[in-house]
C-alpha cells in the first residue's frame, strides 16, 4: 500500500511539475500568470504529501495493530494446548 501511494504521490508531482511548464511556456515565466501557477502547483504538492504521509502513517499503525493482535492471539493457543 505505501509503494503504491507514494508512487501516485510521484505522479501528482510529475503532473504539477509538466502542467506549470506548460503554463509558463505559453504566459512567460515571470508574470502574474507563472507566479500563480508556482503558487498553485505549491499547494498542490503539499496536498498531496499530507495525503500520502497520512496514508502511510495509517498503514504503519494497522501493521502494528494486526502484529500485535496476532502475537497475542497465537500466544494464547500456545499457553491453553
Amino acid at each position: 500500500m505505501k509503494n503504491v501511494t507514494d508512487e501516485a504521490n510521484d505522479l501528482v508531482h510529475k503532473t504539477v511539475d509538466t502542467s506549470n511548464k506548460i503554463v509558463k511556456s505559453v504566459s512567460g515565466e515571470g508574470g502574474l500568470v507563472g507566479k500563480t501557477a508556482d503558487a498553485s502547483s505549491n499547494v498542490i504538492k503539499k496536498v498531496s504529501d499530507t495525503g500520502n504521509d497520512a496514508i502511510n502513517k495509517t498503514v504503519d499503525t494497522t501493521s502494528k495493530a494486526t502484529k500485535g493482535i496476532k502475537q497475542k492471539l497465537f500466544s494464547r493457543k500456545k499457553k491453553d494446548e
